[in-house]
């Protein structure tokens, strides 16, 4: 199966934001090459729902227990799309590409290198050998795998029940969220880009240093105009992640395209003194 397409959504949400069209232009291009990308062979995780929860109450994501055998020319046009988008930002990184590139033509580095690990979003001999920043890294990895996670753990999706998983990190690939939605029942659900999976959590609780402390909560409304949108920070560990309360804005789009499609909301946050996991490419840019 191919990746679910997103043009449509990404398209709409430009239209009612067109001053950021240029600036998200990387963006749209992997939109792009997502909804076109076939594996090329049969890519799933057939696990039982007995199989799932099994893991799930050892607090392992399945992707840990059962990392998928991607092939690296199953992905390599889409990492060397994103590899493209950051060697755009400046001569800074494009040493760490460079080798990268080279290992991987060596066969020395594959997908596996790029895989969520517990703290972090790729292998340390990938980190090492590169020079990279985490960020950068965490845009290769989602440009890059995002399509194959997504179609390895669709089988999966249903077996996760509401009390199956109370970790910060998704279930399917372990990677940290990257955006928050509250549905109608008023419950939180955090979405994850790497493989697009989601899950409950709880509101009153950092997902990503798990502090439950009311007052190391802060709420960050941007401008009026935007209202149902919400930038939670924590001063726990200075994370933040955005937030789209879906009782309120119930025509909004998919939680990756909400969120790459609204870097002022990320810029509310790092004036605050916030910073998140994962930065957009618009914040690896400014050095962020």
């Amino acid at each position: 199966m191919s990746s679910p397409d997103l043009r449509e959504e990404w398209a709409d949400l430009l239209s009612r934001r067109p001053e950021f069209a240029a600036t998200l232009a990387p963006y749209g291009d992997l939109v792009e090459r997502w909804a076109r990308w076939e594996p090329g062979r049969p890519l799933a995780l057939g696990w039982t729902a007995a199989e799932c929860r099994e893991r799930w109450a050892r607090g392992v994501p399945l992707v840990a227990a059962a990392p998928p055998a991607i092939r690296a020319d199953q992905i390599e046009d889409l990492l060397a799309a994103a590899m493209d988008h950051l060697a755009a930002l400046g001569d800074g990184v494009l040493p760490g590409l460079q080798r990268l590139a080279q290992a991987w033509d060596a066969g020395r580095l594959g997908p596996a290198a790029l895989l969520p690990a517990p703290g972090r979003i790729g292998s340390p001999a990938l980190a090492e050998l590169t020079g990279l920043p985490a960020g950068a890294l965490e845009f290769l990895a989602c440009g890059s795998l995002r399509p194959a996670l997504e179609a390895y753990c669709a089988p999966c999706r249903a077996h996760l029940d509401d009390f199956a998983w109370a970790l910060g990190v998704c279930p399917f690939c372990g990677a940290p969220p990257g955006f928050a939605d509250v549905i109608e029942d008023g419950r939180r659900r955090l979405a994850c880009h790497l493989c697009g999976g989601g899950w409950l959590f709880s509101r009153t609780r950092c997902p990503f240093c798990g502090t439950e402390r009311t007052q190391d909560l802060v709420r960050l409304e941007p401008e009026a105009r935007d209202q149902g949108y919400l930038v939670i920070g924590c001063d726990a560990c200075g994370s933040y992640l955005k937030e789209l309360d879906r009782r309120v804005r119930w025509n909004g789009r998919s939680a990756l395209v909400e969120d790459w499609g609204s870097p002022h909301f990320d810029l509310v946050a790092r004036r605050a003194g916030y910073h998140r996991p994962l930065p957009l490419l618009t914040q690896l840019a400014a050095g962020g």
